[in-house]
């Protein structure tokens, strides 16, 4: 049924006239009358009016299929910054049914994630702006310093807090329990990440031969990994060495040049890690839409030189990447993100 019968229909349900619904909206009788007719369709920013005055859900008026209903929830958390109550309920409402009926299990599951996670970071973002005003009202008092770490991913000096045990637990099970064929890379790199970050690098080192074993693995990776566990070991020049040598095997390589300049960064030698961002950046100038994790990057490391100009300009960049190459608009959420780190620095 077109979306025009489907007003008309459900208008009727309700017992309500073309001009009671247009009041009820703002708008002329003769306006749901071309929507009911199909001359034209209604304003997006009257959908989710309409969908109330006409006891429906938004996706019931347009009756999607279950496909179109996943993708849509899949575009809010990706454009959206914060879902109403009514619009969280809904997408909740439609994945958990999905749990025992759609076929693909794991995109639902990793729908409800998203979900979730999109809501609480909804709520971490005023958990933040609330601690750190208190914290600025009376910097002594440290009741609100250990919710900055929760919601801003601040340090812990406390091991107990700080380290990955259970990260690492959880993926020794993903690994010992993948029967794929051939088994994914991707685990080895989770649980490689959090023991070197706990520098338990004799762990680290016996994963990272497994993974140079699997036939799906990035072999530019390798040397990284090497050269992080070398570091984990208090061993710099060690490591310094290995990014040197594996340079010039993977010189041109987008991913090996970012990763490079992330080893730099890590290490405070920030004008190496700026050059190599942007190599990296120049590497995927064919391979659009880039993404704008090196600009990122530059942009950071300007924030900690000092350097405010130069951080401005290079999110600018990065807002211009995600429109012009991700095609987002103003009032998107990854632009809004971006627009208010400028915002901050230059306040």
């Amino acid at each position: 049924m077109d979306i025009g019968s489907k007003i008309k229909l459900l208008r009727q349900k309700i017992g309500a006239t073309q001009e009671q619904l247009g009041d009820q909206l703002g708008v002329s009788a003769q306006s749901i009358s071309k929507w009911e007719t199909g001359v034209t369709m209604p304003d997006i920013t009257l959908l989710p009016l309409l969908s109330s005055e006409l006891g429906v859900t938004i996706d019931e008026l347009f009756d999607l299929t279950i496909d179109q209903k996943l993708q849509r929830i899949e575009t809010r958390l990706d454009v959206e910054e914060h879902l109403s109550d009514d619009t969280f309920h809904d997408c909740e409402g439609i994945l958990k049914i999905q749990l025992d009926e759609f076929e693909d299990r794991r995109r639902i599951l990793s729908l409800l994630a998203r979900l979730y996670h999109h809501r609480a970071e909804s709520y971490l973002s005023k958990v933040s702006k609330y601690a750190r005003e208190a914290i600025l009202l009376a910097p002594e008092i440290k009741d609100c310093q250990w919710l900055l770490q929760k919601s801003d991913g601040a340090n812990s000096w406390d091991w107990n807090c700080s380290n990955h045990t259970d990260a690492i637990d959880f993926y020794k099970k993903v690994i010992e329990s993948d029967a794929s064929t051939p088994k994914s890379p991707l685990p080895y790199y989770e649980i490689m990440d959090n023991l070197i970050a706990d520098h338990r690098t004799k762990e680290a080192e016996e994963y990272l031969n497994q993974c140079a074993e699997l036939p799906a693995h990035r072999p530019f990776l390798i040397p990284v990994y090497k050269a992080y566990i070398a570091l984990a070991e208090y061993d710099a020049k060690k490591a310094d060495g290995i990014m040197e040598s594996a340079l010039t095997e993977f010189s041109d390589h987008a991913g090996f040049l970012f990763e490079t300049a992330q080893y730099y960064a890590r290490k405070c030698e920030y004008e190496k890690a700026i050059a190599y961002y942007e190599q990296s950046w120049e590497a995927e100038r064919n391979q659009k839409p880039r993404f704008t994790d090196a600009l990122e990057g530059i942009a950071t490391i300007y924030r900690i030189m000092n350097n405010p100009d130069k951080a401005l300009e290079t999110y600018d960049r990065w807002i211009a990447c995600l429109k012009d190459e991700w095609g987002y608009k103003d009032d998107d959420a990854a632009v809004m993100d971006v627009e208010r780190k400028k915002k901050s620095l230059i306040k």
